[in-house]
């Protein structure tokens, strides 16, 4: 991908949230979004048959609600990409609570980084065990990047922090797994626009999110499944020596 000019400006921000049954944890979501201190001109939530009132929910803090009838959160979320409207299109999901700079420190990332598809941040638990919740909220992203950037040959994005922009989902729209309910949604799009941009570090003040993935072991074990089953699902194209191979060859092209 060329290099942006650093002085051209971001004007437009969307906010996609993938959300299921969430009615409450949305409303403080929503809520912490109304107070960043660069507002989204779009927040866009995709009502995934939900059985509460998560959509109106929604529309009470004057988000967008797009329906998607497909169940899992691959086919929510893109179908949010599809209908955000943004230069830059930010993800979160229901459980999270965004620090206020949140949008003005992914503006600032990508005017940073010019030549980067994304960004992607940290997150630490805003809930469960006080002692635990730094312990827990590093060994889980220690876990996904022990087994995704071996896979990828890059950093992956992470489902709870990142943001995109719009020119590089038009680019990987037909190509990522959007109706497989059982891929973790944020790795199969690490695949896809890793191969294409760079994916840069945003270095910001952490997402919180729900303590949800250590509820039981059995989620967690699942959560594990998905991944493998995410990675190899890429495969033969993107087993890892080939994958790679590629991307250093397409990085040394372009410079």
């Amino acid at each position: 991908m060329p290099a942006r000019p650093r002085d051209e400006q971001i004007t437009t921000v969307s906010v996609v949230i993938p959300c299921k049954d969430d009615s409450a944890m949305l409303a403080r979501c929503l809520a912490a979004l109304a107070e960043q201190t660069r507002p989204a001109e779009e927040i866009v939530v995709v009502d995934n048959n939900s059985t509460d009132d998560s959509a109106e929910t929604a529309r009470s803090w004057g988000a967008a609600v797009v329906s998607c009838a497909e169940p899992g959160i691959p086919a929510a979320s893109t179908r949010g990409y599809d209908a955000a409207q943004g230069e830059l299109i930010l993800r979160l999901d229901a459980d999270c609570l965004p620090p206020p700079t949140w949008i003005a420190e992914v503006i600032a990332a990508f005017e940073r980084y010019p030549e980067a598809g994304a960004v992607t941040g940290p997150a630490r638990f805003h809930d469960g065990p006080v002692l635990l919740r730094r312990p827990l909220a590093a060994l889980y992203l220690a876990a996904y990047a022990m087994t995704a950037v071996p896979a990828l040959g890059h950093r992956p994005l992470f489902g709870s922090n990142f943001a995109m922009r719009r020119e590089a989902w038009e680019v990987v729209r037909d190509s990522v797994h959007r109706l497989d309910p059982e891929l973790h949604d944020d790795l199969d799009l690490s695949f896809h626009v890793g191969r294409r941009y760079r994916i840069r570090r945003l270095r910001a003040a952490p997402m919180t999110m729900s303590v949800r993935p250590f509820v039981s072991a059995s989620s967690f074990a699942r959560r594990s499944w998905r991944g493998v089953h995410t990675i190899t699902a890429h495969w033969p194209e993107d087993f890892p020596p080939y994958r790679w191979s590629s991307i250093l060859r397409a990085r040394a092209g372009a410079r």
